[in-house]
């Protein structure tokens, strides 16, 4: 569902000049989807909207492109520099860092939007993520390897 709504933002912010979250709001519930404020404002930030000046007036848009992937290369590398091993237990993930690094760790892979994450918790120097299933897990572990490789 938050994907779903996410993508619908997008698309309403391509096609219409939407100025406020309230607009934004009841353009969402003319495609049918229902939501809070609070929940528009996580997702303007977790998307990335930013408002930019448009014929004298603000409205919000995407951020570029090549800023996301800066952004994502960074988190790379922080996630690649702090972490020391992981391991796998059924659909957890365990993260082992350098001390006091699992919190950056698991704030970048947060940040990565990765599919079939449902959440990371993290302690000083091990974060564990709880990922969908086994394959998601799986295939997980997989990439984290060629990165630290």
């Amino acid at each position: 569902m938050k994907r779903a709504r996410q993508t619908e933002i997008l698309n309403i912010i391509r096609t219409v000049d939407v100025e406020t979250q309230e607009q934004l709001l009841d353009e969402l519930k003319k495609r049918g989807i229902d939501c809070t404020q609070a929940t528009i404002s996580r997702d303007i930030k977790e998307l990335r909207l930013v408002k930019e000046l448009v014929n004298g007036g603000y409205r919000y848009s995407s951020s570029s492109q090549k800023g996301q992937v800066d952004l994502d290369a960074r988190l790379k590398t922080i996630f690649k520099e702090g972490v020391t091993s992981v391991d796998l237990a059924q659909n957890i993930v365990v993260v082992r860092t350098m001390p006091g690094l699992a919190s950056a760790a698991c704030s970048a892979l947060d940040g990565m939007h990765i599919p079939g994450m449902v959440c990371s918790l993290a302690g000083d120097d091990a974060g564990i993520l709880i990922m969908r299933d086994n394959k998601c897990a799986m295939e997980f572990i997989d990439e984290i390897h060629k990165l630290l490789h």
